[in-house]
């Protein structure tokens, strides 16, 4: 058996997109080499810290590919 996960993700979302979507996610992952589900992490946490802080410039650090 495997080595237990220290944040192990057991949930999963599922979505529908237009083409013009699909597309525009296909894109951010290749050009950041993520996977869609890690882009999709990281729009979820920088829409809820821009939502905890609405005056804040965060896409600088997301486009430097650190987490928020």
């Amino acid at each position: 058996m495997g080595a237990m996960k220290e944040n192990p993700r057991y949930n999963v979302v599922s979505i529908r997109i237009s083409d013009e979507e699909l597309e525009a996610l296909q894109e951010v992952c290749k050009e950041t080499n993520k996977s869609v589900s890690t882009v999709m992490r990281e729009a979820v946490s920088l829409i809820r810290v821009k939502a905890e802080n609405p005056g804040a410039l965060l896409l600088d650090g997301m486009l430097a590919g650190r987490s928020v």
